[in-house]
């Protein structure tokens, strides 16, 4: 029997890159997932598909984490649906243009907070309310809230304070059974990655990680699910840095 068989999950930003990849993984392991998208319906239906190619039951929900109600309405409507929550990823992110801090406009701070940041708060919250005992929160941060670059202020912020609510809620959390952590991804191999940098950048980015290459979404999803699942029963508050040995 798969590791996750009988437990519902809710992953934000499912649709493509780490999202799409632990998806993909914990219906692989068994588990129900809902997971959200705010755009790409294409996407997010290919997702749904290759799941059910191979058993699994996933199922998409149209929200725009950026909007006030739509982190509480997806939890509730991964509840209706699945009968019940077990574990919760919250991956979604938003990042914008690099940029230093003089010259970042006070709305671009808000809209990344708002979806990096407050929907993280929002999800744990209500997760901590409804949650069934023995569950399972991963939130993901990023490298750069120990590696900063410059340009980069919102973004690891909002990561910075996604890292502190996991430390608050483990300890908040861990009478009832329940595990927070947070995964830590280096450079990884998706589109928002090449998007958002010149190839030198990534190349420099394999030139500093142990391993010798880009992450690739699927390593990140492993690290997840083995803190989703069972054997990931006595790690709670920590920071688990999967980024090839940058650090």
């Amino acid at each position: 029997m798969a590791v996750l068989t009988g437990k519902a999950a809710v992953v934000t930003g499912g649709s493509r890159g780490i999202g799409r990849a632990v998806v993909l993984r914990l219906a692989r392991d068994g588990a129900a997932v809902v997971f959200n998208y705010a755009r790409n319906r294409d996407a997010a239906d290919e997702v749904v598909r290759e799941a059910g190619k191979a058993g699994g039951k996933v199922v998409a929900v149209r929200l725009d984490l950026a909007e006030p109600r739509a982190a509480e309405e997806l939890l509730a409507t991964a509840e209706r649906r699945l009968g019940g929550l077990d574990i919760l990823v919250n991956n979604a992110a938003v990042h914008t243009d690099v940029v230093p801090i003089a010259q970042t406009e006070e709305a671009v701070f808000d809209s990344v907070m708002a979806v990096n940041a407050k929907s993280v708060f929002l999800t744990v919250r209500y997760a901590a309310r409804h949650m069934r005992d023995g569950g399972r929160i991963v939130n993901i941060s990023t490298l750069n809230t120990v590696f900063p670059a410059p340009g980069n202020a919102p973004y690891a912020a909002s990561k910075g304070a996604v890292e502190q609510l996991t430390l608050v809620a483990s300890r908040e959390l861990g009478a009832r059974g329940i595990t927070v952590n947070t995964v830590s991804p280096g450079a990884t191999d998706t589109d928002l990655l090449n998007a958002a940098n010149e190839p030198e950048k990534v190349a420099m980015a394999v030139g500093m990680t142990s391993l010798g290459r880009l992450g690739r979404p699927e390593d990140v999803a492993d690290v997840v699910a083995f803190l989703a699942g069972p054997d990931g029963r006595w790690l709670t508050g920590q920071n688990v840095r999967a980024n090839g040995g940058v650090l």
